[in-house]
């Protein structure tokens, strides 16, 4: 079973999370969501990770263009 965090752990996730992340809303047709759930499965990634990886490819491939 899990162990749970304790509270000063909460708490110092919490404040990481403010301090280092910017979340960022995406909204997808379900239809979208269930292909790019599907291509991500398919090589092994989360849809998180998926998107993370998709994101830092175009931003390569766009800095080699110019």
């Amino acid at each position: 079973m899990a162990e749970k965090y304790t509270e000063s752990q909460k708490k110092a996730s919490l404040k990481y999370a403010k301090e280092k992340l910017k979340r960022v809303p995406l909204d997808l047709k379900k239809e979208e969501y269930e292909r790019l759930s599907e291509t991500a499965k398919s090589v092994g990634m989360s849809i998180n990770g998926f998107i993370k990886a998709a994101i830092n490819e175009k931003i390569s491939s766009d800095n080699k263009e110019k």
